[in-house]
């Protein structure tokens, strides 16, 4: 995820029309005590209507600093630390979690509403220093018109994709170069443990597995069961999100019974996305109510349909097209973030010398 677009994890949205919402602003922008300023991955959105509620009651004016990918968006967090760029930062996830926490780019803030969060999802527990605002999960998304015509049923499981009956049918993302791609390379460590992943992709790779660079190319262009990319592809697995499902059935009417995509639910990581009050915040009492919004029920319950990921409250209202056409994960596939950031490097480049030769 170093060097991969935390954008592909909703990019999907921006296919069907929604668009993202960017505010103009300069670094430094909270050092106006009625400005607070938000830091983000590209793919931050929200309702005007939600951001204007907050605003017209806090009295602040929000600005958001939109830096690139989650990579570069961390990066540039550690590299402006003591001195940020805003109050507060939104994306980092628990891929790169440690690492945040370990270059102290955080102050420690309890924000109002947390006890409303799962303490499956507060990685932090301990020191808030980060809050979880988000989830989604990564898994292999399957075309069901496909599998219909060829009379097969389509795989559940890491072990199912080593099969015969799916022999060069996959298309999965670069772990070096895209976010799903390395979820899923985690997916299978987590699955597998450091003494068998190698081996599950030797088989996969035999298994002929085709690898693209990013998640655009696997699911617009490779993959058979993509409205947006008209069924061009011709791999009918494909490594998305278990709320693809959903983006497919939008706006489409009169509404299908299910979705034309189906989820492996079997071969599924989670993502867990925070945000944090950044240490040296020009203006830290904004920032604190700014991360009190973030997770409030108002800004929880427009995430699904703005950004296409799982609010963190368990209390938040899911639309319904997520819970009728989306895939509910019980058992994903986790890694303890510190694990990560100690082997992130290490396994990418041995997932690479494995798969790409």
């Amino acid at each position: 995820m170093s060097t991969s677009s935390r954008t592909t994890a909703v990019v999907v949205a921006a296919a069907v029309g929604i668009s993202a919402l960017a505010a103009c602003g300069t670094p430094g922008g909270g050092a106006d005590a009625k400005t607070v300023t938000l830091v983000s991955h590209d793919s931050f959105n929200v309702s005007k209507s939600v951001l204007a509620a907050f605003e017209k009651e806090s009295g602040y004016k929000v600005k958001i600093l939109k830096g690139g990918d989650a990579g570069k968006a961390v990066n540039q967090a550690i590299l402006s630390k003591g001195n940020p760029q805003g109050d507060v930062f939104f994306g980092i996830d628990n891929t790169l979690l440690s690492r945040g926490l370990n270059e102290g780019v955080f102050s420690p803030y309890e924000a109002k509403g947390l006890a409303n969060v799962p303490a499956g999802l507060q990685l932090d527990k301990g020191e808030h220093r980060v809050t979880p605002l988000d989830y989604g999960d990564i898994c292999v998304n399957y075309d069901r018109g496909y599998f219909a015509r060829h009379k097969t049923a389509p795989p559940k499981t890491f072990d199912d994709l080593l099969k015969p009956r799916y022999k060069g049918l996959l298309v999965t993302e670069n772990s070096a170069t895209s976010s799903p791609g390395l979820a899923f390379q985690l997916g299978t460590i987590a699955k597998y443990g450091q003494a068998g992943w190698q081996d599950y992709w030797k088989k996969l790779k035999a298994n002929g597995v085709e690898v693209v660079d990013g998640w655009e190319q696997a699911y617009y262009e490779r993959f058979s069961g993509s409205a947006a990319g008209k069924g061009k592809g011709d791999k009918p697995l494909v490594v998305s999100y278990a709320s693809s499902p959903p983006v497919e059935v939008l706006g489409k009417k009169p509404a299908p019974k299910e979705a034309p995509t189906g989820v492996a639910t079997g071969t599924c990581f989670r993502q867990i996305e925070f945000g944090g009050l950044l240490k040296g915040a020009k203006n830290e009492k904004g920032g604190k109510a700014l991360l009190d919004f973030l997770v409030s029920k108002e800004f929880q319950e427009d995430v699904p349909l703005k950004m296409f990921v799982n609010p963190a409250r368990k209390d938040a209202k899911v639309p319904e097209l997520f819970t009728k056409y989306g895939a509910t994960i019980d058992k994903p596939a986790t890694l303890p973030p510190e694990t990560i950031t100690k082997n992130r490097e290490q396994w990418i480049k041995q997932w690479s010398s494995l798969v790409l030769k």
